[in-house]
């Protein structure tokens, strides 16, 4: 079946994640839990979007275009480097709303996968897929899912860490596009994805849904933890705001709206 392929109607899934990706066994949950975190756009709505979060930048940061000002949530959460004028408590509320309000009016879909990396060695031993793999797959699954049921194409990015991070996660997506998944045959990927390579690009870069995705995995993390009675205090405000604004983009079953299995996933989920 031949499908629209023009750059207006071609989509982009842009990757982060939360937590430790080392499969090593540990119990306080920062390191138990990883959640790959992915938010997709099509082309058109997505340069709105870098358009509106410049904006952003430029009236909160003002910067040289030749050094931009680049979202990263710990720098922001500390008012660290470009963000000390966070330090201020008026100036950071004026720039939370502006920033969620952006959030809010874009148009992008959400999938967070959490992997409880505890239970997985619990339930299967070493013959444990590796988290990293599991998390990438799930999303993947859930991506190509979409475009073949609109008869749309698109591309998957994340940010460069540079070596075995690399290697290891481009490695990842080959396979699922090269074999499938699960039971999702590898059609299914080869038909909606464009490329057979992961695409990677550095933090310098200033890729606005790469930054986008960094902001919003520990906070649905979080949620995701706490709905699943995994978490026992509540979100902070900003978190709260965040995710009340993303459980309406989170990715839903066509016909019932269902958000657990499509929007979030827990694996393994204890019954």
């Amino acid at each position: 079946m031949n499908r629209p392929s023009s750059f207006d109607e071609n989509y982009r899934l842009y990757l982060d994640e939360s937590g430790d990706h080392v499969f090593r066994i540990f119990v306080d949950l920062p390191h138990r839990f990883l959640c790959p975190l992915g938010c997709w756009f099509k082309n058109t709505e997505y340069l709105e979007f870098h358009k509106e979060l410049d904006i952003l930048k430029s009236r909160h940061f003002p910067h040289h275009p030749d050094d931009p000002v680049i979202f990263h949530r710990e720098d922001m959460l500390n008012a660290r480097k470009a963000f000390k004028v966070l330090r201020d408590k008026k100036e950071r509320e004026i720039f939370d709303d502006d920033l969620l309000s952006i959030i809010a009016k874009s148009n992008f879909t959400v999938v967070a996968v959490v992997i409880d990396k505890e239970s997985l060695k619990t339930a299967y031993g070493d013959a444990s897929s590796h988290p990293y793999h599991l998390g990438l797959g799930f999303l993947l699954q859930r991506f190509a899912g979409y475009l073949n049921h609109i008869n749309r194409v698109g591309d998957v990015m994340a940010e460069s860490r540079g070596g075995v991070e690399d290697r290891m996660l481009s490695e990842s997506y080959t396979r699922v596009y090269e074999r499938g998944v699960w039971l999702t045959p590898c059609e299914c990927f080869q038909g909606a994805f464009t490329s057979k390579q992961l695409k990677l690009k550095p933090k310098s870069a200033n890729i606005a849904g790469l930054q986008l995705a960094d902001l919003l995995g520990h906070p649905v993390k979080q949620w995701v933890l706490k709905n699943n009675n995994f978490l026992e205090e509540e979100l902070s405000t900003f978190a709260q705001r965040i995710v009340d604004i993303v459980h309406s983009k989170f990715n839903r079953h066509l016909y019932d709206g269902h958000i657990e299995g499509y929007g979030w996933v827990l694996y393994p989920k204890n019954k």
